[in-house]
């Protein structure tokens, strides 16, 4: 299994700024997978429907 790292950005806002300029959202969460940005749930839920996310695992 891998390791997920949860941000809570709501306990530091310096980090919801970082969040902001990587990504250029402000909706959590924010998904990455190794340096992917995936996106939030609706795009990680895409991504599967359409095949990418095993292979993105994969890595």
């Amino acid at each position: 299994m891998k390791d997920i790292e949860k941000i809570y950005i709501d306990k530091d806002p310096a980090r919801l700024t970082e969040m902001m300029e990587k990504t250029g959202r402000r909706t959590v969460p924010q998904i990455y997978i190794g340096d992917t940005h995936v996106g939030g749930y609706d795009d990680l839920s895409a991504l599967d429907r359409a095949g990418g996310l095993e292979p993105l695992l994969a890595k």
